[in-house]
């Protein structure tokens, strides 16, 4: 009786074993691998936004950029919003800040970056068809969606989005 035992404790652990094995691989699958290539739904071009109180058609083209406080990437792409910031302002470009928290919870999120954005406003970051963040939209002087970029940029995107401001 004792060989039986032995044999169900030696099955039981391998089957343990098996099931420890197959639940790493879907996590590492899940949270790793399609994590890293998966890339954030972007904005249609040509897709009319409307975000309240904004006249797209006092600016040939308007730059919004919609974060989340809390958002790692958002804070992690400060650097990058700072140079974006100034550059918009250089060219005098709007650039809009749309947060879903309240207006005053977005400005102290703002300035907790260090990025001098006017513009803020609450809204619904899906009412504009952002799906994830941090998003840059860059909207024409109709309200449409001229470019989008979406997530942690690397430094291309970077120079992608700069580039357009001077178009």
């Amino acid at each position: 009786m004792s060989g039986t035992v032995k044999k169900i404790e030696v099955a039981a652990n391998i089957a343990i074993i098996a099931v420890a094995v197959m639940i790493g691989v879907v996590l590492i699958h899940k949270y790793y691998i399609r994590s890293k290539t998966k890339e954030l739904p972007t904005v249609l071009i040509g897709t009319k936004i409307s975000i309240p109180n904004i006249d797209w058609s006092k600016n040939r083209q308007s730059l919004v950029l919609a974060l989340q406080a809390g958002c790692h990437y958002c804070s992690e792409s400060a650097p990058f919003y700072q140079r974006l910031a100034s550059e918009a302002s250089a060219r005098k470009i709007p650039l809009v800040a749309v947060l879903p928290q309240t207006i005053e919870e977005g400005q102290n999120y703002l300035n907790s970056l260090n990025l001098p954005i006017d513009d803020i406003r609450q809204t619904s970051l899906r009412s504009i068809g952002v799906q994830g963040t941090p998003a840059i939209l860059l909207v024409d002087s109709n309200g449409k969606v001229k470019a989008s970029w979406h997530g942690k940029l690397p430094p291309n995107k970077e120079s992608e989005v700069l580039n357009s401001l001077a178009q």
